[in-house]
């Protein structure tokens, strides 16, 4: 099959195209033949080398953590999917991974994809959505009602954020750029800053929920905007515990734990039209292609979700 792997860490010029041995896999996992898989900020992080110590993995790294596809294979142990369904995941944050044309993944962390749902549109949501929906439901547990601050609203994470929380009820206000306004406003937003312009930390009081993708002095801000019990998650930096004690709210940092059941949910709101992925742009599978897409995505200016299209 081809991938596209680093061999050491570095700049986006390590990736290079590979021709490797198709993946095999284990009783309870099926092997996903890839139609689209989507960039993080993960996989460059992660091809810089930042992070090492967490994921220390033996290189030649196949990075990438979405996938859209269907089945070419299934172990004896799969009982729900079959090959030939069309499905959508998050893999198992291994060495091998979705910057290829295969990629084995358990039977737990497969959603099927509407029949709807586009490739590019399926290989956008799990890593981002994943993580938009387990830290405004899992750890906010977001309400009716609740009044939501998404930084970053324009954000991979923060433009499935602003979706989630209008489908449950939740008044949301966002942080973006001027430009952005009118794309964040068609999400939901109900509330847009201008983060150029205004110090949200003097437009908003007592929120419920605060969702951090930029860490920081923004983190360090959004204490002041909680009301009591309110909950704080980061998914860029770690709030102080001090900080948290000073003004009584719930503060955390959040890792995704990859779930095909909480996938299925967003396919759900998907089909109810209350979630809609947004594709910025796409490149295809290939050294080039990958070395533009991360040079994007460390821009930290994209908009919507960068996907790669592989067939």
């Amino acid at each position: 099959m081809k991938a596209i792997v680093i061999e050491q860490y570095g700049g986006k010029e390590q990736l290079k195209e590979k021709e490797l041995e198709r993946p095999q896999i284990s009783e309870n996992q099926v092997l996903l033949e890839i139609h689209a898989t989507s960039i993080n900020q993960i996989d460059w992080k992660l091809r810089e080398g930042y992070l090492k110590e967490r994921l220390p993995f033996e290189f030649p790294i196949i990075l990438g953590w979405d996938a859209a596809g269907v089945i070419a294979e299934a172990g004896e142990a799969v009982h729900d999917f079959k090959v030939g369904d069309r499905v959508f995941a998050r893999p198992a944050t291994t060495r091998q991974g979705t910057y290829a044309e295969f990629v084995p993944v358990e039977e737990n962390l497969l959603a099927r994809m509407p029949e709807n749902m586009t490739f590019e549109e399926a290989a956008a949501i799990p890593l981002a959505g994943l993580t938009a929906w387990q830290t405004l439901v899992d750890v906010a547990k977001i309400k009716e009602g609740d009044k939501v601050l998404v930084h970053a609203g324009a954000g991979g994470v923060g433009n499935f954020a602003i979706q989630i929380a209008k489908s449950f009820g939740a008044y949301v206000a966002t942080t973006a750029s001027k430009e952005n306004e009118e794309f964040v406003t068609s999400l939901g937003a109900d509330l847009v800053i201008d983060y150029k312009t205004e110090q949200f930390e003097d437009v908003l009081s007592d929120y419920d929920i605060v969702l951090d993708a930029l860490g920081g002095e923004v983190l360090e801000k959004s204490y002041q905007v909680l009301k009591k019990g309110g909950y704080l998650v980061s998914i860029a930096g770690m709030p102080s515990e001090d900080d948290a004690a000073k003004y009584g709210v719930n503060a955390s940092s959040y890792w995704l734990e990859p779930q095909g059941d909480q996938l299925q949910e967003l396919a759900s709101l998907y089909e109810k039209g209350q979630l809609k992925p947004i594709i910025g742009e796409v490149f295809d599978l290939s050294e080039q292609g990958l070395q533009d897409a991360h040079a994007l995505s460390e821009t930290h200016h994209a908009k919507g979700k960068i996907v790669i299209r592989v067939k």
